[in-house]
């Protein structure tokens, strides 16, 4: 069946779009096209484009709530194929300011959970590559 229409971005709502902005480019890369402070644009190179919108009286969700603000997305990047990969991966987006939702099981698991300034959620997955 033919596309409807072709994917254009994800819009996150958000407090301050510039700052959110610039913790995911230095996460996923690319540059934010910042001409209007409450609509920020983000190209991942070879990923989605991300934009980020001001939203008055924003409140973040509560993770893993389901009863109350519950996550309504989150997005996963792949932190590397080993552990060591992943952990170097952690303590740098922990230095950009995102925190840790979930340390359980983290052996068991091949991602961990961690919120962005704003509070949204997101993970590092670790992706076995093949050649």
């Amino acid at each position: 069946m033919p596309a409807v229409a072709r994917f254009r971005s994800v819009v996150v709502d958000c407090p301050d779009p510039r700052e959110l902005a610039r913790f995911y480019a230095q996460v996923g890369g690319g540059t934010p096209e910042d001409d209007n402070p409450d609509w920020v644009v983000l190209r991942i190179p070879d990923g989605p484009r991300l934009a980020f919108q001001r939203s008055p009286g924003y409140t973040p969700p509560e993770w893993p709530r389901a009863d109350r603000n519950a996550q309504q997305f989150h997005l996963d990047f792949d932190g590397g194929s080993t552990w060591e990969e992943i952990d170097a991966a952690e303590e740098r987006v922990l230095a950009l300011g995102a925190r840790v939702l979930n340390r359980e099981d983290y052996e068991k698991k091949d991602f961990r959970v961690y919120a962005d300034p704003a509070g949204h959620p997101f993970c590092l997955c670790r992706i076995e590559h093949t050649v």
